[in-house]
């Protein structure tokens, strides 16, 4: 007997597993608007510097104001960063403008001094009532600021990964779940109520953290509760559940138009999930190979009480559940560390590889992902269309990873996705249209790149060190995500250079994933040394017909040697006794 017939004897997808499942998956939801927040919380309005003090209390409507006030950039529309020391009074004179135009005078030639925004910012609201942008005025010189509130929350995620996926394993995956729910609660509504930036930052910061641990810990329940047959759709579900997420952000953003209730609005709900999270089982499969075989067998009979098969559940006992769980306990007993992802060269190609795809794909993901208003469409809309995109994309990638095999999948959506944004570096600023469809284009598939990466990833490597190595690719995924904001900061002098290094990224990653091994109808390997049998397929059939052969001549060496004891028996019984 296997865990897996322990878990059809208490019911596999019972009213059990189909309520667990939904209660996991519905706080997915949040979680993708907080990931993708910053897009309304921290959108930048047209602003342009404030007028001199002295003209509050002029007879000038807000038009002749801002003409008397601010300069116009070589496109005609005011600059955001400087005014006039005083106020230009002639410019109001239209004869004195005319006049200059035919003459072909500009500022400079009429010693035109300019000065920064020393009174700070007006800004035209129209599209948010509120951002935290306009409300510290972190524009101009404090333009980074931006893009460092988004890098220091995922580096909350990075962190929450590397803490929280240790002690789940430490402590449990149910007490780190219900322990990030309330986090993620606290800490986003105190950033909606944060009186700075830099505490808006620590408790972002803090929300970061807690939504690593929710999905770690989301993922984990999920699987070790349901059955191997439905697996692969209940992660389906869970990666439908964070696109639908981006869908709702949207809705939600464009009926709340302030940034602390937005942030409230997409905090609060946690609180319900972290009440109702109580209810959640925690993993039998943890609890047995963490020496607490009896709370397994609890939690076994109470679901199959909730499933109606109160006497089936009733027959399982700790001994039934050790010696189904005699295999997972044996490779738990073996010593690993991180330093096994690197020991042997296959491992290193596998590792090297997969982190670079890792990297490369939340990289580009976020690049585009929170760079939504340089498209010059409706900031709503394209919100809407990102998400969507994602629909489609993964559905295509399923069936390929099912048919045309993992590596071939990983590396065309990578360089596929990576084209698009390359090409948008040709494409003229005011053709929005075009720009929207092909950075829509790459960003669904850099969206079924994720979903192949993490599948490829728990089949690459053995069972004896792959939540480490699950553990790496996403320490790598979460560094790329954290330093694609930063690349935006360049665009202020290149404007295409970050679409340069977004679409480049993931075609060097495509290329590199050429050298993964094929893992589309092999069986999942056990040791690191089925790995470096394995190789690309070839030879693991090799090694496992050479197994065969052993075995057989063992059980001829075995027959032969039981043979020859029973000749010698019969010789001495032959014998005759004195």
């Amino acid at each position: 007997m296997v865990f897996a017939d322990l878990l059809e004897q208490v019911g596999s997808t019972g009213r059990f597993q189909v309520l667990h499942v939904t209660l996991l998956c519905l706080p997915l939801l949040m979680v993708a608007s907080h990931n993708l927040l910053q897009n309304f919380v921290a959108l930048e309005s047209p602003h342009h510097c404030r007028a001199h003090s002295n003209l509050s209390r002029s007879q000038l409507n807000p038009d002749e104001t801002l003409l008397i006030t601010v300069p116009l950039d070589p496109v005609g529309k005011p600059q955001r960063c400087q005014r006039y020391v005083s106020p230009q009074w002639h410019l109001l004179d239209r004869n004195w403008s005319l006049a200059s135009d035919e003459r072909g005078e500009d500022e400079d030639e009429l010693d035109v001094v300019l000065q920064g925004c020393t009174d700070g910012w007006s800004y035209n609201m129209t599209e948010r009532t509120s951002t935290f942008i306009s409300e510290w005025d972190l524009v101009c010189d404090l333009r980074s600021f931006k893009q460092m509130g988004q890098t220091i929350y995922m580096g909350g995620v990075l962190v929450g990964a590397l803490v929280f996926g240790s002690l789940s394993d430490r402590y449990g995956r149910r007490i780190l779940l219900i322990v990030s729910y309330l986090l993620v609660a606290v800490s986003g509504t105190c950033a909606a109520f944060s009186p700075s930036f830099s505490l808006f930052c620590l408790f972002r910061f803090g929300c970061g953290m807690a939504l690593s641990g929710i999905g770690l810990n989301t993922l984990s329940l999920t699987v070790e509760w349901i059955p191997t047959r439905v697996r692969t759709f209940s992660g389906m579900l869970l990666g439908y559940c964070y696109t639908f997420g981006q869908l709702l952000l949207a809705a939600v953003a464009y009926f709340i138009r302030d940034w602390r209730w937005l942030t409230l609005t997409v905090s609060l709900p946690f609180f319900v999930v972290f009440l109702c999270s109580w209810w959640l089982h925690e993993s039998p499969r943890w609890l047995a190979l963490n020496n607490k075989p009896e709370h397994a067998v609890k939690a076994l009979k109470s679901v199959a009480r909730f499933n109606g098969r109160h006497e089936e559940g009733e027959k399982i006992d700790v001994e039934m559940l050790q010696e189904s769980m005699k295999k997972e306990m044996s490779c738990a007993q073996g010593s690993y560390s991180v330093l096994d992802l690197f020991r042997t060269s296959k491992m290193r190609i596998i590792t090297i590889s997969l982190g670079v795809v890792g990297f490369s794909t939340s990289f580009a993901y976020y690049g585009l992902a929170m760079d939504l208003q340089k498209f010059g469409v409706d900031i709503y809309l394209i919100q809407v269309i990102f998400g969507a995109v994602d629909i489609p994309a993964k559905v295509v990638m399923t069936g390929c990873m099912s048919f045309i095999g993992r590596r071939t999948s990983q590396s065309g959506a990578l360089i596929i996705g990576g084209i698009p944004i390359l090409i948008n570096i040709l494409v003229p600023y005011d053709k929005n249209t075009i720009r929207t469809c092909l950075a829509v284009i790459g960003k669904g598939c850099l969206a079924a790149s994720f979903n192949c990466c993490y599948l490829y990833t728990g089949e690459l490597y053995p069972t004896v060190i792959r939540q480490k190595g699950m553990g790496w690719v996403s320490m790598m995924a979460r560094i790329g995500s954290m330093l694609a904001p930063m690349v935006l900061i360049i665009g202020d002098y290149e404007p295409w250079l970050p679409s340069l290094i977004y679409g480049g990224a993931p075609i060097l990653s495509g290329v590199v994933a050429i050298f993964l091994p094929e893992t589309l109808g092999k069986h999942l390997p056990d040791t690191i040394q089925d790995v470096e049998e394995r190789g690309t397929g070839k030879s693991f059939k090799v090694s496992m017909k050479k197994v065969m052969i052993l075995q057989e001549t063992q059980k001829v060496m075995i027959h032969e040697e039981t043979q020859l004891t029973l000749l010698k028996q019969e010789t001495k019984e032959d014998q005759p006794t004195c």
